[in-house]
């Protein structure tokens, strides 16, 4: 576990950004389209979590980045190069452009100066998306990964956070995936080699600073 000098100096609110998972709610809502995965993300407590971080990021003024995967209603532009972009194809919710689907879930609750970045394809919020050159415009070190799911988006996150430069905060308790023991698998044996792996209340006592007067 990192000290809380560590861990404090990576969640520098002047250059920390959090960022939500396809916390959207076509995938973690009531009526999802994986209802196994929407229920783990709610029973264990992780949505809850990442909402309680968003809502410290807003109080700290870290910035937050909300990474919604949605897709056109003519398929337009989507992958099909994997069996999970066909079989997601059949679901009976889909995650379509403009639908509430495709909202950020409560009770996670998005700000005016939060960034909603939308992609239309691929398994990465990262990955072809605006979100690194937000991170580099906004002066990010250190990027706060959370959301859905530990099986695929998740690591794929962390991954390319890495991979550009960042270092990776994972609140192991703020993300989920399925069945619900390979989560704290997946962020021991994998994760923590590459991320700072801590609890949302460590993350949270980080945040509990005087608010920044903006970026630059």
């Amino acid at each position: 576990m990192p000290s809380y000098a560590e861990l404090s100096e990576l969640l520098d609110p002047a250059t920390a950004v959090l960022l939500t998972v396809e916390c959207q709610q076509g995938v973690v809502g009531p009526d999802s389209a994986l209802p196994e995965l929407a229920k783990e993300a709610r029973s264990s407590g992780a949505l809850a979590n990442v909402a309680r971080l968003v809502a410290a990021a807003h109080e700290s003024g870290v910035q937050v980045i909300h990474a919604i995967a949605e897709r056109r209603p003519d398929g337009r532009g989507a992958s099909r190069n994997a069996r999970l972009f066909r079989a997601a194809e059949r679901l009976p919710v889909q995650q379509l452009s403009g639908t509430a689907a495709v909202r950020v879930a409560a009770p996670i609750e998005v700000a005016e100066e939060d960034f909603v970045v939308r992609r239309l394809h691929g398994l990465s919020p990262i990955q072809g998306t605006d979100v690194d050159a937000l991170l580099r415009n906004l002066g990010c070190r250190t990027l706060i990964v959370t959301g859905v799911s530990a099986n695929v988006a998740i690591p794929g996150a962390v991954f390319d956070a890495v991979n550009r430069g960042y270092a990776v905060v994972v609140p192991r308790d703020a993300v989920a995936g399925v069945p619900s023991d390979y989560t704290q698998a997946m962020i021991r044996h994998t994760l923590a080699w590459v991320a700072t792996v801590a609890t949302t209340d460590e993350v949270l006592g980080c945040f509990k600073r005087p608010r920044r007067a903006g970026r630059a």
